[in-house]
């Protein structure tokens, strides 16, 4: 059995991919399994097709976890279960951001703990609605010696959704690669409430980006990611921006409906690791304290 340990669009959209009857939701830490999760599910040929999801009852019959919680949540989420999951399971980060999966290849060292990185889009339009937005690919690699093996062996298990997947050698690299984008893009948005396409114009953006993308490529070298020009991070940021004009980032649709952000993951992952390497990110900080700002505001005063 894979479990799906978070039922928001992107544990849906792989519920919904993966064969009937092998895929079941983890209930929340201290939820109760209720009736099976019922939604409509729109694939990428315009189909619409009726899916049910059940609650997992018996996490001993797990083989394999995929974890789509939000970043924040990831630690707890998994603390929940992981005493009841057979310890050869392998567990699939898909987070957003840096540092959780780090804290979680950390806190279970001994298990095989996979880290994945998708493009593949899906969003919620109504609460029982889900539709797949956008043709992507999933990378996955091995965050923990245990899970050097399980790679291939998950590969080839997910790909009975028939989403793409290639291995990852060098996961954190990869990861990296969709941190400088998500940094770039996510809290401009945020704070301008604008469409991706958008930022390109805004002053907010065109006055911070060139910074932004400064440091991110000294945290990149002193992290030993290797060297990459600010220039080029630049271009690389602003071309995702182009080609998913019309999208709405997580972050913007996390402040529009009032969930926390993953701010803490993105930039504020950002600014902590320039603390701890020497390397001053005034940039970042900025961007991770107006969107904090921003979000408080909006929990405080829902209405406002």
């Amino acid at each position: 059995m894979i479990a799906i340990l978070g039922a928001g669009s992107l544990g849906r959209l792989w519920a919904a991919s993966l064969p009937a009857q092998s895929a079941a939701f983890v209930p929340r830490p201290g939820a109760l399994p209720g009736d099976p999760v019922r939604f409509e599910f729109q694939n990428l040929a315009g189909a619409t097709l009726n899916a049910t999801v059940p609650w997992l009852t018996d996490c001993s019959q797990v083989d394999l976890l995929l974890v789509m919680t939000k970043a924040g949540d990831t630690l707890n989420a998994i603390a929940d279960v992981a005493d009841k999951l057979p310890e050869n399971a392998p567990v699939v980060l898909f987070q957003n951001g840096l540092g959780s999966q780090q804290a979680v290849a950390e806190r279970w060292p001994e298990r095989p703990v996979l880290a994945a990185s998708t493009t593949d889009g899906a969003n919620r339009p109504s609460e029982h609605r889900v539709v797949h937005a956008g043709a992507g690919e999933t990378w996955l690699g091995a965050l923990t010696d245990a899970g050097q093996a399980q790679v291939q062996p998950v590969i080839n298990r997910l790909r009975s959704s028939g989403l793409t997947l290639h291995p990852e050698p060098d996961i954190l690299a990869r990861l990296w690669q969709k941190l400088v984008i998500n940094a770039g893009i996510n809290p401009f948005t945020a704070l301008l409430d604008c469409p991706n396409g958008d930022l390109l114009t805004e002053d907010l953006f065109l006055s911070h980006i060139d910074g932004l993308c400064t440091e991110l490529a000294q945290l990149m070298t002193a992290d030993g990611q290797g060297q990459v020009s600010p220039a080029d991070l630049r271009h690389r940021i602003e071309t995702v921006a182009r080609n998913t004009a019309r999208n709405t980032s997580s972050m913007r649709a996390d402040v529009q409906n009032r969930r926390r952000t993953e701010i803490d993951f993105i930039n504020g992952y950002l600014v902590r690791l320039g603390q701890r390497l020497g390397i001053a990110t005034p940039v970042n900080q900025l961007l991770a304290e107006r969107v904090q700002q921003l979000s408080n505001h909006q929990q405080e005063h829902p209405h406002g």
